[in-house]
């Protein structure tokens, strides 16, 4: 297991990866089943790797403080499974055909399946925050809810006097930030770090998703897909909100649009199953100006994450999430 966030400290990087081997052993106890289908499907995900970046963050956050032990260990495990099983449920509603690089679940087994295990993954996951008592609970069940509000929100859309601009960065806070957030939190509030140190991270790790998660639109329109791991333009083809599609669709209805601008409107929310249709209107949607503009907003949210390190002590903890933050811009160019 490498490090998710590069680390100048060669002993603290160590024992970062470390811990993150005992991470890793217990995804793997967690997501084994005595059922032979239920053990193949819920460990398909977690066996095709990632990044595992929400328990290294735990991890790291646990750093500020004591290191919080074992209960640092079980938090970053449970939000990995956290994380798991909303990709399961994920793939399902925006019908991705790939994730990490090989099939999504619903692919192999099909919808009911993988929600099932979508279902199990939480399961597993709230029997080991049990353990870490009541708070984490709450804060468990609270990111819970936002995560399905997310999805909620980004599904029906927004309402009726609602900036879509604005609808899909909260979908953003919630769908992603809500559990980037909740990871940093765990780690400095179970090694008994200060209040402002835990509510400081917390703000990070909400602003580092937002990010996080901007950068991916970009992402999954520049790269061939190896990057993301899914297939380039899957948001498109299930006509998805994307903050480029938003920017566009807010640049034609201000009425300063271009003629080529209304037209490649048009072919996005035109039938995009064709393979090369799909691989046009990629292409086309790669070389516009709102591509640049969302790098943009991905390059501010980081920087906004940095602020809210602030009341961190100056260290080699505070200077790996600062790094951090800062490569997201670097991963949307």
């Amino acid at each position: 297991m490498t490090a998710a966030i590069p680390v100048g400290d060669a002993a603290l990087a160590a024992r970062l990866v470390d811990r993150m081997d005992l991470v890793e052993t217990r995804l793997r106890a967690a997501t084994a089943n005595h059922d032979a289908l239920a053990d193949t499907a819920s460990r398909h995900l977690m066996a095709a790797g990632g990044k595992r970046l929400r328990p290294f963050l735990t991890l790291l956050t646990a750093e500020l403080g004591d290191g919080g032990a074992d209960d640092a260990v079980v938090a970053g495990t449970v939000v990995e499974l956290t994380h798991l099983a909303s990709l399961y449920h994920d793939d399902v509603m925006d019908s991705a055909a790939v994730r990490r690089g090989v099939p999504a679940a619903h692919a192999v087994w099909g919808n009911t399946v993988a929600i099932l295990m979508g279902d199990l993954l939480f399961a597993r996951a709230s029997a080991l925050v049990s353990g870490l008592g009541p708070d984490a609970v709450l804060l468990q069940s609270e990111t819970f809810e936002r995560l399905c509000m997310g999805q909620l929100h980004e599904t029906v859309g927004p309402q009726d006097g609602d900036d879509a601009v604005d609808h899909y960065l909260q979908v953003l806070a919630d769908k992603t930030g809500s559990l980037i957030a909740l990871s940093a939190r765990f780690g400095a509030l179970l090694s008994g770090c200060a209040p402002e140190v835990v509510t400081a991270v917390t703000g990070y790790g909400e602003k580092v998703g937002v990010s996080f998660q901007l950068a991916d639109d970009v992402i999954d329109l520049t790269s061939s897909g190896s990057t993301s791991g899914k297939t380039p333009g899957t948001d498109l083809r299930e006509h998805v909100p994307t903050m480029p599609v938003l920017l566009l669709r807010r640049l034609v209805a201000s009425g300063e649009a271009g003629p080529a601008d209304v037209d490649l409107l048009a072919l996005l929310d035109s039938d995009l199953s064709d393979d090369a249709v799909l691989a046009g209107a990629v292409a086309a949607l790669r070389e516009h100006r709102v591509v640049a503009q969302t790098r943009d907003l991905a390059v501010r949210w980081a920087h906004d994450a940095v602020a809210e390190l602030a009341p961190l002590p100056a260290g080699h903890v505070k200077d790996a999430l600062s790094t951090f933050a800062d490569a997201l811009s670097d991963r949307a160019s």
